[in-house]
């Protein structure tokens, strides 16, 4: 039985399915592979053996029920975003999230309506 409190970590390739799947809800790896190609050249091959993998990990959930394989997303979006944010917090800013905004916000030209977002957001959290 799997550990319901593994967190796994999708591989790049993994993370795309992911977004897919995200964006369109439970899908057939031909609609999945359909959707990647609006990005990038992909093998329907290649998608169908990483959804296999992502489903035999845990990441994906499948169902054989019908004819035609449907594959969902077996964790919450928010979940998996959470701890990959919180992974690369930890090893890229030694768990600093003001490291992080500080220089997300150094770097990237930032809207007065995302700075405004921000300051509420702020003001949210010191009440």
């Amino acid at each position: 039985m799997k550990d319901q409190n593994k967190q796994l970590d999708p591989t790049k390739s993994e993370l795309e399915i992911l977004q897919v799947l995200w964006e369109n809800g439970p899908s057939t790896v031909r609609g999945v592979n359909n959707e990647l190609l609006k990005q990038k050249d992909v093998n329907y091959t290649t998608t169908l053996k990483l959804m296999q993998i992502m489903a035999d990990k845990g990441i994906l959930a499948r169902d054989e029920s019908q004819m035609k394989h449907i594959y969902s997303v077996a964790e919450d979006e928010q979940k998996t975003k959470e701890h990959l944010l919180d992974k690369f917090v930890d090893s890229m800013y030694k768990g600093s999230a003001s490291k992080l905004v500080m220089q997300l916000l150094g770097n990237k030209k930032t809207s007065q309506q995302e700075l405004q977002e921000i300051k509420d957001l702020l003001k949210k959290l010191e009440e």
